[in-house]
């Protein structure tokens, strides 16, 4: 199995906190935002896992490829 580096988006929520990584959608959540970036990781693997086994992993390789990836924020009205 090949190691990826995937980004991952994390905010408080509901007295916890919520990790998620945009490149595949999955998100989990947690008491801290070591807790939560632990149970994504496990979501990560537990996506990926199934990916595998469904045969769509290889659609998967552009977002999961890519060499820069960037994050930003903006405002939006409402």
């Amino acid at each position: 199995m090949k190691s990826r580096n995937m980004m991952a988006a994390l905010w408080e929520e509901g007295g916890g906190y919520v990790a998620a990584c945009p490149e595949l959608g999955v998100a989990s959540c947690g008491r801290t935002p070591a807790d939560a970036l632990s149970n994504l990781k496990d979501a990560v693997d537990l996506y990926m896992e199934n990916a595998r086994a469904l045969g769509f992993a290889d659609d998967l390789e552009g977002a999961l490829l890519a060499r820069r990836k960037f994050a930003s924020t903006f405002e939006v009205e409402g």
